[in-house]
């Protein structure tokens, strides 16, 4: 299993005793490798207050959750609507793990209590989901696949997703949008462009949203995907 060193100054910022109880009400079992989970809550913004060295932060163990949580989605979902199509797949799988979603059960998780980070930004909300990737790769690292995959499907999907409600939910307003334009023979036009945040230097998206050339949308994300979302769910409303 691969090691992962991390400077022991992290320690300094809450004690191990008291960090292992939140810790333990999060994730529900003791963790072997407590540094490992200390690194999960660091964001990038706030890595000088533990150490000189910028690396020490939770992106690539958010990297590695991201992709395990989508495998243990993808499968539950396969193997509890199996007369559903892979465009519906997609959609459900969406709609469980997109950054609105991750941010909410974050929130209702308590990791929130146990990030560090510098950054008070609302446009920055996007913390908490990626902590709780990062959480998840903490997990894989520490206990291997099987464990994280239970404690995905118990804690996370059984306690806090409705799946028959979710399918009632829309999230892809970007195709919405589009459909609507196809119908009213109207030519919707994304304009994309990227900024850099001026609080930890991270890229942040913005998307605008045109008919000719009036805006009817914007929107601001982490990511150009969650940016057009955004844009499009206001232009649609704008629409309405």
């Amino acid at each position: 299993m691969p090691k992962i060193f991390v400077n022991s100054e992290i320690e300094t910022i809450l004690p191990d005793k008291k960090f292992k109880k939140l810790l333990k009400v999060i994730i529900g079992f003791n963790p072997k490798n407590l540094k490992l989970y200390r690194l999960a809550f660091v964001h990038k913004s706030g890595a000088y207050l533990v150490s000189k060295n910028s690396s020490i932060n939770n992106e690539r163990l958010e990297y590695l959750g991201d992709s395990i949580l989508d495998a243990v989605v993808a499968e539950h979902l396969f193997v509890k609507f199996p007369k559903n199509d892979e465009g519906f797949l997609t959609q459900m799988r969406s709609k469980i793990v997109n950054r609105d979603n991750l941010n909410y059960l974050a929130v209702k998780l308590g990791i929130t209590n146990l990030i560090l980070c510098n950054i008070t930004n609302d446009n920055h909300k996007s913390i908490y989901g990626d902590a709780l990737e990062a959480l998840i790769g903490a997990i894989y690292l520490d206990k291997g696949f099987k464990k994280t995959k239970k404690y995905i499907l118990e804690r996370i999907i059984e306690n806090h997703i409705n799946l028959t409600k979710l399918q009632q939910t829309e999230v892809d307003f970007k195709s919405r949008l589009i459909e609507w334009g196809q119908k009213n023979r109207k030519n919707i036009n994304f304009s994309n462009f990227e900024e850099q945040n001026k609080e930890d230097k991270s890229p942040v998206f913005v998307s605008y949203i045109l008919i000719v050339d009036e805006i009817i949308g914007r929107g601001v994300g982490s990511s150009k995907k969650e940016a057009e979302q955004n844009a499009a769910k206001q232009a649609l409303e704008n629409i309405d």
